[in-house]
């Protein structure tokens, strides 16, 4: 050291907690500091023998101070640009310096975040990669930075500091609650969590909560990632920016990716499932949660990495590649989201900083006493941030087209699965969770106004009003909702025997009067064939035969109703046994004849569905009964109405039996007269069915019917639907 320079003092019990990486402003102590006198420089170098500072000008030798921490006095009235060469006994190596570096957040990043604003928070906080050049080189490392306003001293550990964060201790950038530093040469791939020292002294381990990547379950750690994927999809986000879903077709495949066929990852999904999803003539899948959770059981549902795919099937650039095939290929993607409760896991969000952070603090509104999670705390601003954001991240890094939305009601009602005494109501004294029900609308308004053309989906299970309203009225804003309704009374209702079936009528045409009040999604999802529910096949009574025909007119009912409708990976194949992670579908089965008749059909209600604007172009104008109330005969019938492109009427006539005997000479009115055609018979035995089917053209007879001018006599086939077209309109 110099004898003419002192290096800038520092108390001894600063320097003590600096060295055990139990500081919160170390980068006040460690790195270059300016005086009159001349340049400290302080570095941490535990167990060294020797410390040298490496300017452009020279090099300085440090000198031992305490407990590891090294310091050289420079001479100059300006910091220069330096490395640190370290030795330990033979060996010697020169790196660059963490503590040299400013904050990688700025002054506007840090208050967005406290104020819960920044939309972009994934950008700030989490491990990013980041190069720097000067006059000594380039240097490539890793910002980190963390969320964690109640911790008193936070470092970075990982393999490349082997799992020793007393020389990567983070700085506090005040209020914001936000630590941060930049590591250098630390790049994609490195593991790493976060050490955090909660208010009562202890440290503990955590995964970031803004990791983009993760080690593969059921390691915990987080992993730096960065971003390559060359996106093709220019013209699908274009249109989308353009589209309103709501007045275009959309069917959708559900999918969990672990078993739609195992041992598939995200590049082997994109070439076997996309082109399977196009063949079948989906227009969109939805993806069960892929944010990475740590029990394949839980099918992605308890999320302790909301940001990083999950790495069971790949790279984030490798998920991004299966979005990018779908696109190409014309097909959305939607991807469930979790914002309704989070698991307890002690490595994830669960008490992050020591304290009740994510989770809500209240013991009566904390927990979720179904499934043994915390409920996000959204009434805290941060919080809301770091769901919104999240929300945002998925449509805006991935291209994701929409967000199905797990679990609203649980959100909605303060007394959600609670019993009295369980929960408390709120300012108002009511069950409905105002902060919640602020969050929605906020989640829901921002997506829509920063990615126009995507669509928010809300799983909700109550008459909660105005779900789909917009939230400038007061509405939740969502885009669609699932009908719960209508999936819970028509099973209920084919799962009778047919000849019990006039008893039930209600519970088949119920849905109608309240179809238009809501933007419906008609879901038969993956929760109707878990946990004993068995598979759809077997709800259906009878033999082999009239299942299956069940199934058949079940899907005709479906894609004519007024709504969008969405089916479950194996419904479209008769699946048999109930659904399980662990094991693929049943694809032997499209050997039989019946399962493909049923996979055949599939396909041809998609092609006829997405070619007629008459079965979505406008729910609400394009329904008519014709006859609502033919119990005893277990049949509806019904006009589906719309316009082309080109402003051309279509119309199609839906009539579904559910007896379990053909109608013979079955007359029908008809809108009009003139030549009508057959368009579908679920019973075609191509199919699988017996072939009871209205052959060549049906001429509409001046005979008044169902309070309609014309009318026809049809074939009707045993538990199966017809469905008529104009013959003009059929070419």
């Amino acid at each position: 050291m110099s004898r003419e320079l002192t290096p800038i003092p520092v108390n001894d019990d600063i320097l003590d907690a600096v060295a055990s990486g139990s500081y919160y402003s170390p980068h006040s102590v460690l790195g270059a500091h300016l005086s009159d006198a001349g340049v400290t420089i302080r570095v941490a170098a535990h167990l060294a023998d020797a410390v040298d500072i490496i300017t452009p000008t020279g090099a300085y030798a440090a000198s031992h101070e305490r407990g590891g921490i090294w310091v050289a006095a420079l001479p100059g009235k300006e910091i220069p640009t330096y490395r640190v060469s370290v030795t330990y006994g033979e060996d010697t190596n020169v790196r660059d310096d963490a503590y040299r570096y400013l904050p990688t957040l700025g002054e506007m990043d840090t208050y967005l975040i406290s104020e819960g604003r920044h939309e972009d928070l994934w950008k700030v906080l989490g491990a990013h990669v980041k190069t720097y050049s000067d006059e000594l080189g380039e240097t490539t490392g890793t910002s980190f930075a963390v969320w964690a306003p109640n911790a008193r001293a936070v470092r970075v550990v990982g393999e490349f500091n082997y799992w020793d964060g007393t020389a990567t201790s983070m700085r506090s950038l005040g209020s914001s609650g936000v630590w941060e530093i930049f590591v250098p040469e630390v790049g994609v791939g490195a593991r790493y969590k976060f050490e955090i020292q909660g208010p009562g002294g202890n440290w503990f381990q955590k995964a970031d909560p803004l990791a983009r990547a993760t080690e593969i379950p059921p390691a915990t750690a987080s992993v730096v990632t960065d971003y390559f994927h060359e996106w093709t999809d220019a013209e699908w986000m274009a249109a989308r920016r353009e589209r309103n879903v709501h007045e275009g077709p959309m069917s959708i495949y559900e999918v969990h990716a672990g078993s739609w066929r195992q041992g598939l990852g995200y590049r082997e999904l994109a070439d076997e499932l996309v082109p399977y999803v196009k063949q079948m003539g989906f227009t969109h899948v939805e993806f069960m949660p892929l944010a990475e959770h740590p029990f394949g059981g839980s099918w992605g549902y308890q999320v302790t990495s909301y940001y990083a795919p999950s790495s069971r099937y790949g790279t984030p650039d490798d998920f991004r590649y299966l979005v990018d095939a779908f696109h190409r290929e014309g097909i959305g993607v939607i991807l469930d989201w979790v914002p309704a409760h989070f698991p307890k896991d002690d490595f994830a969000l669960a008490r992050f900083d020591g304290t009740p952070l994510y989770e809500d603090p209240d013991p009566l509104r904390g927990e979720h006493p179904d499934w043994g999670t915390y409920v996000f705390n959204f009434g805290r601003r941060e919080v809301r941030n770091f769901l919104v954001a999240n929300a945002l991240y998925w449509l805006e890094d991935f291209h994701i087209d929409g967000l199905r939305v797990d679990a609203v009601a649980s959100m909605l009602y303060l007394d959600y699965s609670r019993k009295d005494g369980q929960w408390r109501p709120n300012q108002y004294g009511g069950r409905e969770n105002l902060e919640a029900i602020e969050f929605i609308q906020e989640a829901n308004a921002t997506a829509y106004r920063r990615h126009p053309g995507i669509i928010m989906i809300a799983e909700e299970s109550t008459a909660w009003p105005g779900v789909t309203a917009p939230t400038s009225g007061g509405g939740l804003g969502y885009g669609m909702k699932w009908n719960m309704g209508w999936m819970n009374d028509t099973l209920r209702y084919l799962s009778e025997d047919p000849v019990n079936r006039r008893w039930h009528h209600g519970e088949l045409t119920f849905s109608l009067v309240y179809a238009f009040s809501e933007n419906y999604v008609l879901p038969l999802s993956h929760d109707e064939v878990v946990h004993g529910k068995g598979s759809l096949i077997s709800k259906m009574p009878g033999d082999k035969w009239q299942r299956l025909a069940g199934l058949r007119s079940l899907y005709a009912y479906q894609w004519s109703h007024p709504g969008k409708q969405l089916i479950f990976m194996g419904q479209e194949i008769g699946q048999e046994q109930e659904w399980n992670e662990s094991y693929s579908l049943d694809w032997w089965l499209l050997d039989q004849e019946g399962h493909a008749g049923v996979a055949a059909l599939v396909e041809r209600l998609n092609r006829i569905y997405a070619s007629s604007p008459a079965m979505w172009d406008d729910d609400y104008t394009g329904f008519e009964w014709i006859d609502a109330s033919d119990g005893d005969h277990n049949l509806i019938s019904y006009l589906r109405k719309g316009s082309d492109n080109k402003g051309n009427r279509e119309v199609v006539v839906c009539i579904s039996n559910f007896a379990g005997n053909p109608h013979e000479g079955y007359r029908v009115g008809l809108p009009f007269g003139g030549e009508w055609v057959e368009i579908l018979n679920t019973d075609s035995e191509e199919f699988g069915g017996s072939g009871v089917v209205n052959v060549g053209t049906i001429i509409a007879e001046d005979t008044p019917w169902n309070g309609r001018p014309v009318s026809a006599s049809l074939r009707i086939p045993p538990l199966g639907a017809v469905w008529l077209a104009p013959a003009s309109q059929a070419r």
